[in-house]
This record gives structure tokens, C-alpha cells and sequence, in this order.
């Protein structure tokens, strides 16, 4: 079987001709050959980038999923590769409704009607990984099950180890293979594709996004049945809302459009910046408007997580790059350890400075954060910086945003709906209000240790007085230690008075 897979795949890299990014490499003369003999095969009329997309969508779901993929990492890809997989359309044919039948009467241990009062054949969604129908509950509940493809798994492990072949060769006979690391970007597309299959996890996701806009009135979130979900099945709210990319029709319904495309970018930003947990699928496929304005997010499969330390230096980043301030730019590169610690900083900011100034030519609401980001990423090679993944999809998703504000409204000034939300969010986090606000937070711990202290130091002072002091004064402040340095500052202030406290008791 897996032979038979393996030679479709060679059988479609002849025809479409992709063996020339096999032959630039000088390891792949030895291949000329062979491959003159089977040349009644190619079809080399159009662009090598079209002919990858027909490739991989004549490859099927899992190639096409990988390519879209691929589309996201242009810090590997060259511009017209990612520009031409960008448009790989996921549209699969649904698997028979006996199959889904089937599988959730397995599922629940019980025929179908004595779980659901009703259920629509007919899915209403269908992609690679699983298909969608609609059903209600015994309860009335409209609700939208989601259901694994049957044999999918296999599918995906079958198709994956055949990448990771392919991936290989094209390490050892492409000229740009070892740096386009092949290997490493299939063992990251394994890893989402394994997390897709979970649909509990997915479940959980959305719980928490809804959880994290419970008091929002921009974004509605499906709530999740969880007496209904398995790692195969998800069934949660049925949502009610038209496409986004319905612009006439939203604009026939009284939505107001310029209000809805500043609403997404406020969305975006309040993910990233306040949650840390942002949704990182948002094509128009998993976007919906309610009848009152308000986005419906749909599919959260795909999530994309941040540090506290990532919020902090990416918001010091924007803000840094519209003030034109390079050096910053480049300072924090390197104090985030997104660059290397012996990168020489005037280095940097100079290549930043060269990707900036003309972006910045242009009337501030003609510029793209995402492609600001895109293009850091493809100069931060030459300095040896290692992209994040969660940089990777945060940039990708904000390629998604950034796209559909500007199809909804194309007068939208990104610079000036996102700068105020941005310098709020820096001035709540190291101002005054984001001193008091963590002061808050870290209450109850210190209002726990605190009373420990001198019972704590005395013990090391009882142990050994000398030594004593220095140890239990370096494991305290190190085990308190926060990224709010006024916090540590006042933690070892009144650390230093205990030990004094104690240093008279014992004395």
C-alpha cells in the first residue's frame, strides 16, 4: 500500500515537473537520465509555484492541508511559493452519512434517535480532518456535531511518513534544502494535524475562548456540550450568523461595516495582548456575523498561545516600529532572545531600518503589521534568529485580520484602531496601573509567605548563622522573583527587615 503511495507521489512530481527543485542540487545529476527517458510526463507550461498547488491538491486532503501550511512559514518559503499555496482551498467530499451514523451510535452506545430528537444527513461542512452536521437535542438544543472522518488517523500517519521520505531527499539533492529544513516544518505540520484529531481538545479550546469574552459584546462563542463530546465527536452550539466574506449582504442586513472591521482588529488585539490565547484559523470559512453585528468564531483547532514575556516584548515592538525607533526595535530582538545574545545591535537596527523606512514612506493606514512582521522574519535569517512557532502563527493570523478588515472596509487605518489599544494595554502593564494591578494579583501569595518568613529564616539562621542568611535571602527572592522588578524590589525590601528582625533575635 505504502508503495503503490509512494509511486503516485513520483508519478505526480514528473508530471508536473517539480524534479527541477530536485536537479539544482549537483547531487541530483545522476538523476538527469532517468528522468529525460520519462519526459512524455511533464507538463512544464506554467509557473513552477502553480504547478506545487496542482500537485499537492492532486495529492489529496493531507497535501493540501500541508500546503497550506507551508503558505504560513515565509520565513522559509520564497514569496511566490507561499504567494501561490496561500490559494489551496480545503474542499473535500463529504464521507457517506451512514459512516457518521454509524460512528456516533458506537459513540454514544445507543441508536442515533435516542440521542438526538433529530439529525440533517446532509453535512452542511466538509473538509480533511472531519465533516460537519447539524441536529437537535432531546432538549431542543439546535446544536452542530463535528465527526472525525473514518480512518483518518491511518490516513494521516500513512501520508506523514511518505512526507518525511520526501523531506529527506529533498535535504540531500536541493540546493536550498537543508535551510528550508523540510523535516523540522513536516514534524511541526504533524503536530497540528495530531491536534486536530483530539477533538476534545478542540472543545476545550473554544470553551476558553468563550470563557475569555463572556462579558464581550464584539465576539459570540458556541457553547460546548460536553456531555456529547469525545475525541471524535464535538457537538456544541448551533450558531447563527452570515459569512463574513458576504460584505453585500451584511451591508442588506444594517450591518455597519466600517464598525464591524475595526471591531476585528480590537478582537485580535484583545486575544493576543490581554489573553495570550488567540485563534489562529480566522479565514473567512470560520468567520460569521450575528444578526446584531457581532462576530461568531467558528473551527479552534488551530489556537496559538503567549508568554507573558512574548505580550510584553511584541507590544514593545509595534509600538517601537511606528515610532520609527530601530535601535529599540532591534534592542528588543535581542533582550527577548528572539536573537542571539552577541548580535551587534547596530547591525540589526540597520537591517531593520532597510526593511522599515520604505514601508513607512506610505500613509500610515496603507501599512501592514503583518507584513512588517513577514519581512523581519525573512532579514532575521542573516543574524542567525531562530523564527518562534507562536510568531510564526501570530503572524500568519494577523495576515488572516488584517485581509478581511481591509475587505470589509478598505479606507480601514490599522495604525490608528490598533496604536490607542496598544499604548492602553503597555501603560496597564509596566505603568502605574499595571504595578498596582500586579501588586493585586501577588496579594494572596505574599500574604501567605510573608507570615512564614521569620519562622523560615530562623531555621537556616538555627542551622548555620553564618551561611545562613545569604542562602535563605538567595532562595526566597529567586523562588519570588516576578517580571515586575517593583514587586521584587519591595519583596526583598522587606525580606532584608526579617533577616535584620532575626539576625537581633538570634544575636
Amino acid at each position: 500500500m505504502r508503495f503503490f503511495r509512494l509511486f503516485k507521489i513520483i508519478f505526480v512530481v514528473l508530471r508536473f515537473g517539480l524534479d527541477e527543485f530536485l536537479l539544482a542540487h549537483a547531487r541530483g545529476h545522476w538523476l538527469h537520465f532517468p528522468l529525460k527517458t520519462l519526459l512524455f510526463l511533464r507538463d512544464t507550461s506554467a509557473p513552477r509555484a502553480v504547478r506545487l498547488r496542482l500537485a499537492l491538491e492532486s495529492l489529496g486532503p493531507i497535501f493540501v492541508k500541508f500546503g497550506q501550511m507551508l503558505s504560513t512559514r515565509r520565513d522559509l518559503m520564497p514569496t511566490d511559493l507561499a504567494d501561490e499555496l496561500a490559494k489551496l482551498q480545503d474542499q473535500v467530499p463529504p464521507f457517506p452519512s451512514a459512516q457518521s451514523i454509524t460512528l456516533l451510535e458506537a459513540t454514544y452506545g445507543k441508536p442515533l434517535l435516542e440521542t438526538f430528537k433529530s439529525f440533517e444527513e446532509t453535512p452542511v461542512a466538509s473538509a480533511s480532518v472531519a465533516q460537519v452536521h447539524f441536529a437537535v437535542l432531546h432538549d431542543n438544543r439546535e446544536v452542530a456535531i463535528k465527526i472525525l472522518r473514518p480512518g483518518i488517523k491511518h490516513v494521516i500517519d500513512h501520508d506523514i511518513a511518505l512526507l518525511k521520505i520526501v523531506a529527506d531527499l529533498m535535504e540531500w539533492l536541493w540546493a536550498d534544502g537543508r535551510r528550508l529544513k523540510p523535516r523540522l516544518v513536516i514534524e511541526e505540520f504533524e503536530k497540528h494535524l495530531t491536534d486536530e484529531l483530539d477533538l476534545t481538545r478542540e472543545a476545550a479550546n473554544g470553551s476558553l475562548l468563550k470563557r475569555n469574552f463572556a462579558r464581550s459584546n464584539l465576539l459570540l462563542v458556541p457553547e460546548m456540550y460536553w456531555d456529547y463530546c469525545t475525541s471524535e465527536v464535538m457537538v456544541m452550539e448551533r450558531m447563527y450568523g452570515m459569512p463574513i466574506s458576504q460584505v453585500e449582504g451584511l451591508r442588506a442586513a444594517n450591518v455597519d461595516i466600517p464598525r464591524l472591521a475595526a471591531n476585528g482588529v480590537e478582537i485580535f488585539y484583545t486575544q493576543v495582548f490581554r489573553d495570550g490565547f488567540f485563534h489562529a484559523d480566522m479565514h473567512p470559512g470560520n468567520v460569521q456575523v450575528a444578526a446584531d453585528g457581532r462576530y461568531i468564531a467558528l473551527d479552534f483547532g488551530i489556537m496559538g498561545t503567549l508568554t507573558d514575556t512574548d505580550k510584553h516584548y511584541l507590544a514593545q515592538n509595534f509600538i517601537a516600529f511606528f515610532r520609527r525607533d530601530y535601535k529599540r526595535v532591534a534592542e528588543v530582538h535581542i533582550e527577548s532572545g528572539w536573537a542571539p545574545a552577541d548580535t551587534r545591535v547596530d547591525e540589526l537596527e540597520a537591517a531593520i531600518r532597510a526593511v522599515c523606512e520604505p514601508i513607512f514612506d506610505r500613509p500610515l493606514r496603507e501599512v501592514s503589521f503583518g507584513r512588517v512582521l513577514l519581512r523581519l522574519f525573512q532579514t532575521s535569517r542573516r543574524f542567525g534568529i531562530e523564527i518562534q512557532p507562536q510568531l510564526v502563527l501570530l503572524q500568519k493570523t494577523l495576515l488572516n485580520i488584517e485581509g478581511l478588515g481591509l475587505q470589509l472596509d478598505p479606507e480601514l487605518d490599522l495604525w490608528k484602531t490598533a496604536k490607542p489599544w496598544l499604548e492602553r494595554w503597555m501603560s496597564e502593564q509596566i505603568g502605574w496601573r499595571g504595578f498596582f494591578k500586579a501588586l493585586r494579583e501577588e496579594a494572596p501569595h505574599y500574604a501567605t509567605l510573608i507570615p512564614q518568613l521569620p519562622r523560615l529564616l530562623h531555621q537556616r539562621l538555627h542551622e548555620n548563622p553564618a551561611a545562613g542568611i545569604e542562602t535563605a535571602m538567595a532562595m526566597l527572592l529567586i523562588q519570588q522573583r516576578r517580571r515586575n522588578t517593583l514587586l521584587t524590589v519591595i519583596a526583598g525590601i522587606l525580606l532584608m527587615q526579617l533577616v535584620w528582625m532575626c539576625w537581633l533575635l538570634t544575636g
